[in-house]
């Protein structure tokens, strides 16, 4: 339909004809007079006809199912009486482009799993559809916000010829003659890669795998990760910088773009942070959990408790929903992330905690090759086989540098008070799940 109109325009229109085409949402066939709630990918609105005696109209729009997909013509007309938005298209034709199956598999109340099984159907709430379009609006302020700060945009394989990190949590697959493959865990040698290629700041919004069996409400198999990394930086603290200006960007853009939307149908009051955010040592942290009554078993991290106590405790003191926790020790850390130069203990690293729910992890990365190598052996790892895939980088000329990694779907989980990133993934992958 060339002139076909979106359903969000039509409040703003002036009355007359129009033509739309979309699913029938619900449709109630009365003696006199029949009513079709139809949905687009903009919204609802309802299309009214009166029946005549003999009129194959009517018994088109009786034979209707939901879901069935529709194109319509008729007058639009405001009337402040039409609960739904204040106006009715008054149906002149209506055309069955595709005619849905009687009974539709999943209603609203249905289990998140079973709506997982028909996810396209489940895309056709208003709910869904806002999800995805403040998906868009996020990444496009990270990208404009890295635009203006010379950022280059990459995009690193996902088939790798060694593990990116370690041995554990890979997808592994026989590649041709040259033996194993693994899908990547992470962009990160290959951020880093950038570093000594004189790329300067570099960003990458891709897939990552992790060959985790967790049934967590923030774990998955296939994520969307948002990574960073920048050269000529003196500590961490640069990388923290540009991440808090970088969420406290991409929150505004989502509240002035959809902040009302959000509201009516999450029932969610978007809040823009104030930098800087709030910075706590992870000894310090640990302090404070104690005190408010939680003991962290598993040494060096925070588990999950751990986090939503430190969270109340930002709340609390400082009306803050994030928190930077800095400094973990190095036992937790990966072998490349720099030590603290009067403690080799600590590490110039940081994990970002949003409401309870770490989001991020970041660091300033070693660029001094004697001392990679050394922190390598001291995790077990053996320096050969990092040679070609990682330490050839820093020989001849390494700038220091850092960055971070972040969850596409923990942000928006979290923005949208959602209870797993499920809920707010296109198509979710787990150890249970490859289908759609």
């Amino acid at each position: 339909m060339s002139n076909r109109s979106l359903i969000k325009n039509l409040a703003a229109s002036a009355d007359g004809p129009v033509e739309l085409s979309g699913w029938v949402e619900t449709l109630r066939d009365q003696k006199r007079i029949q009513f079709v709630i139809l949905r687009d990918e903009s919204g609802s609105v309802q299309v009214t006809y009166k029946r005549e005696e003999v009129d194959a109209l009517a018994d088109t729009i009786s034979s209707l199912t939901t879901g069935s997909f529709v194109q319509v013509k008729g007058n639009l007309v405001h009337d402040e009486r039409v609960k739904l938005g204040g106006i009715e298209i008054q149906l002149h034709e209506l055309t069955i482009t595709s005619l849905a199956q009687p009974q539709l598999p999943i209603a609203e109340d249905t289990s998140i799993d079973q709506r997982l099984d028909w996810r396209f159907i489940d895309h056709r709430r208003p709910e869904m559809n806002l999800v995805f379009r403040v998906q868009t609006t996020l990444e496009r302020a990270w990208r404009q916000y890295w635009y203006e700060n010379d950022f280059i945009e990459l995009h690193t394989p996902k088939l790798m010829g060694s593990p990116s990190e370690s041995n554990a949590e890979l997808f592994e697959m026989e590649y041709f003659e040259l033996g194993k493959a693994y899908l990547a865990q992470s962009p990160q040698f290959y951020k880093q890669m950038a570093m000594m290629s004189g790329l300067g700041r570099i960003f990458e919004i891709g897939p990552a795998f992790r060959a985790d069996p967790s049934f967590t409400s923030r774990h998955a198999t296939e994520f969307t990760s948002i990574d960073m990394e920048v050269s000529h930086i003196e500590s961490h603290e640069d990388i923290m910088a540009i991440q808090e200006q970088l969420l406290q960007r991409g929150l505004q853009a989502v509240k002035d773009a959809h902040g009302d939307e959000i509201k009516a149908l999450f029932d969610v009051d978007i809040v823009v942070p104030t930098v800087p955010f709030p910075r706590i040592p992870i000894t310090e942290a640990y302090k404070i959990i104690a005190e408010r009554g939680h003991v962290i078993e598993r040494g060096g991290d925070l588990d999950p408790e751990g986090e939503r106590q430190i969270a109340a405790h930002v709340a609390e003191t400082f009306g803050h929903e994030f928190v930077f926790v800095t400094d973990y020790p190095s036992t937790v850390r990966p072998f490349y992330h720099m030590r603290h130069a009067d403690n080799p203990a600590l590490t110039n690293s940081y994990d970002l905690i949003w409401r309870g729910t770490e989001i991020t992890t970041g660091a300033q990365r070693e660029h001094r090759i004697d001392i990679l190598v050394e922190q390598a052996k001291q995790k077990g790892l053996h320096p050969e086989g990092l040679k070609e895939t990682y330490l050839d980088f820093f020989e001849f000329g390494a700038p220091t540098h850092g960055g971070f990694g972040m969850g596409l779907a923990r942000v928006l989980m979290l923005l949208l008070h959602q209870p797993n990133i499920r809920e707010v993934t296109y198509l979710f992958r787990g150890p249970t799940r490859l289908i759609p």
